[in-house]
């Protein structure tokens, strides 16, 4: 089966049937030269070398901007999604009375930045999934969002980690305009693996992590702010990489352009971008749109035979809610004791949404998908008889 990401580029298949992407992604051979190669200019020239690298940041920028959908001047390089979140959470300007509506059953970095500004008065509603798919339809946001005050931000992921739901945000989008509210997303189990058109779509603010789906290194992650309301946002992290001219040591004026730079503060890491910038060269090489497909049919191959193996799909694969992430139960085996049976096999996964997670990627081929099946249906028998 042809993978529309070079599998030779991950080592991690040479030993395991990697299916846990939505924890943390394996990086290309690719990523890890690029790395290798800035840290050796560094080892060898060191700040000889910072234009240059430089000149890649922006570059990355742009490539960056593609994969969500945006313009290259509303994207910011943070941390990570917590980072990206918080600056949003504690960058608008509050004020007692005000609501964010949110999905219940988020991880807690979707949820966390919210529910700490309820000491300024903020109220937080809470979203109910509903169904064994815990799927979120666009209706019940608005339920929530009209059984009060107008909600100045509603909150969300685009895909749920725990069962893999995937929100409409173009649907979410324009529900929020019509009520007069902000619409931030947590992408990080998205992007990389589904199309995004985040700026067509509506969307006011997004955040994801490299260390995903994107396939890059930890501690690189973008953030999106669209250009009508950076002026909503206070910079947490003002510096001198945010201002108009980063040389001018006593001046504080804030980037002209209205760019998303002004809330990048300090020194980037340089290193954990250039990997990153390498993994989205290969994405844009194969495209999205390509290994959404893939990833699609990976999942399907995979319901289909866990289902044959007597396993449970808890996921919901209706075609506005399917995602890269597949949720199933093994009966008479908890999810924790499966991961490490599983592991013991040599496939990967993780215990999530009350099952075990599978979270096949572009690289992943049938083979990945059968060997896990092989798995469950053994741990399955054993189950049995206890």
């Amino acid at each position: 089966m042809d993978t529309p990401l070079d599998r030779d580029q991950f080592p991690v298949c040479r030993q395991w049937a990697y299916l846990d992407n939505a924890a943390i992604g394996p990086i290309p051979l690719s990523a890890v030269e690029a790395m290798g190669h800035h840290t050796m200019e560094l080892a060898t020239s060191g700040g000889l070398a910072f234009d240059d690298h430089q000149v890649s940041i922006e570059r990355i920028r742009a490539a960056a901007a593609r994969m969500m959908g945006v313009p290259a001047t509303d994207v910011a390089f943070v941390k990570n999604t917590t980072e990206g979140l918080g600056f949003i959470a504690n960058g608008l300007q509050w004020a007692p009375g005000d609501r964010v509506v949110v999905p219940a059953l988020e991880f807690p970095s979707a949820t966390f930045p919210w529910s700490t500004l309820q000491d300024r008065g903020v109220s937080v509603s809470f979203v109910h999934p509903r169904g064994p798919g815990r799927t979120l339809p666009v209706s019940a946001f608005a339920e929530v969002m009209d059984a009060g005050p107008a909600p100045k931000l509603v909150a969300t992921s685009w895909v749920q980690f725990g069962r893999g739901w995937r929100t409409d945000l173009a649907e979410l989008a324009e529900v929020c305009r019509e009520r007069g509210s902000l619409l931030c997303v947590d992408a990080i189990q998205g992007l990389g693996v589904v199309p995004a058109r985040f700026e067509e779509w509506g969307v006011d603010f997004a955040a994801a992590d490299g260390h995903k789906w994107l396939l890059g290194p930890a501690g690189s992650g973008v953030l999106y702010v669209r250009r009508s309301h950076l002026g909503l946002l206070r910079p947490l992290e003002p510096g001198w990489h945010s201002v108009r001219n980063p040389q001018a040591w006593d001046e504080l004026t804030f980037d002209p352009d209205d760019t998303a730079r002004r809330l990048e503060g300090g020194m980037l890491n340089a290193v954990g971008i250039l990997g990153m910038g390498a993994s989205l060269t290969m994405f844009e090489n194969a495209s999205v749109a390509a290994v959404w497909e893939h990833v699609h049919r990976l999942c399907e191959h995979a319901v289909a035979r866990l289902r044959e193996a007597g396993a449970t799909v808890l996921s919901s694969r209706s075609h506005e809610g399917r995602s890269g992430i597949l949720t199933f139960r093994v009966g008479g085996v908890a999810p924790e004791a499966a991961v490490t049976a599983l592991k013991e096999a040599g496939v990967a996964c993780s215990a999530r949404g009350g099952g075990l997670r599978v979270s096949p990627h572009g690289y992943n081929n049938e083979e990945d998908i059968d060997r896990l099946v092989r798995a469950v249906a053994i741990l399955r028998h054993k189950g049995q008889h206890r």
